[in-house]
């Protein structure tokens, strides 16, 4: 069997990144179906205006957008600009993981580990852009990434040389407590609504899953920081921040669907919504527009993938200077 060091560079990266951008062209179906809950798979690739297949010489990541000029061949609709930009974003991810991931691991590795690994890591990678571009257009993290990649984070832990097993079981539950008990918890109590959708805390239970619970922590704090600068950014340049249009749709339909109702229905529907924070107005300013969240903890988890040990070696010499 083939050790890393005796591959090519140059065929390694022709493959991270040829699978980042085939797998960033089957991001976009996931991005579109999975908030509808449509299957991922059946049927092929469609047109999202006229329903035609797509064929497959129209359906080259990027390339084929580019020779399109934005449009669709079938019925000259505009292509949305997140096609090519999820796409090129799987390529440059297969590259990242590539080079942060696998090329830094010991030249007598066997390159079939080597394989797992960068199969493991791009799938993190790729799970998580797709959970952020989710949450940008419905303000909702599916459980099948948060909870399928921490089952994966758990489980992975026996192969990948970062995190035990342990540490994973531990990360995972701290990284989740994080999140539940201050914002879902305690907030509803003191407030009667819930501060934040648990689909964060399952991010951030995903985070120490992968990365133990320091990396749970940083996707917190990061991704807080993040954010604040980023809705600080949009306030001064947009003097607002609004709602995505899907979710003023949900919150519409939420609402027509419980004034339906009559007698227990209808109070099961109100229990129900009102653990979900989109069934409420938000609020206006700052610090209580309605921002997803999801976006900024995946940031900083992507960071934490690939920049993780440069990231702990800078906090113990802070640490240690204080």
């Amino acid at each position: 069997m083939p050790l890393l060091n005796e591959l090519p560079y140059e065929l390694l990266l022709f493959v991270a990144i040829s699978l980042g951008l085939a797998f960033g062209s089957f991001l976009n179906v996931v991005i579109h179906r999975l908030p509808l809950g449509l299957s991922v798979v059946r049927p092929a690739s469609r047109c999202p205006s006229c329903e035609k297949p797509i064929r497959g010489y129209d359906n080259i990541p990027v390339l084929s957008y580019l020779l399109l000029l934005g449009k669709s061949r079938c019925c000259k609709t505009k292509i949305s600009p997140r096609y090519p930009l999820v796409e090129a974003l799987g390529g440059l991810t297969g590259f990242a993981v590539l080079q942060m991931r696998i090329m830094t691991l010991p030249g007598n590795v066997p390159a079939w580990l080597a394989a797992l690994l960068f199969a493991l890591y791009l799938c993190l990678a790729l799970g998580l852009i797709a959970a952020a571009f989710i949450d940008l257009e419905h303000m909702l993290v599916p459980d099948a990434i948060t909870l399928g990649g921490t089952a994966l984070g758990i489980v992975s832990a026996f192969v990948r040389p970062d995190v035990p097993f342990v540490h994973a079981l531990v990360g995972a539950g701290v990284g989740f407590v994080m999140i539940w008990l201050p914002f879902d918890v305690l907030y509803r109590a003191i407030r009667g609504q819930p501060g934040m959708g648990l689909g964060d805390a399952k991010l951030t239970m995903l985070a120490g899953a992968w990365f133990g619970w320091p990396g749970a922590v940083f996707a917190l704090l990061a991704g807080a920081v993040q954010g604040t600068l980023i809705a600080m950014l949009v306030m001064i340049t947009r003097g607002k921040i609004d709602e995505p249009e899907a979710v003023r749709k949900e919150r519409e339909a939420m609402h027509a669907e419980v004034e339906a109702a009559e007698g227990e229905e209808q109070a099961r529907l109100l229990a129900e919504y009102e653990a979900d924070p989109i069934f409420y107005e938000p609020e206006r300013g700052l610090g209580r527009a309605r921002i997803p969240f999801g976006p900024f903890l995946v940031l900083a988890l992507l960071q934490y993938l690939l920049f993780g040990a440069l990231i702990q070696e800078a906090v113990w010499q802070w640490l240690f200077v204080v």
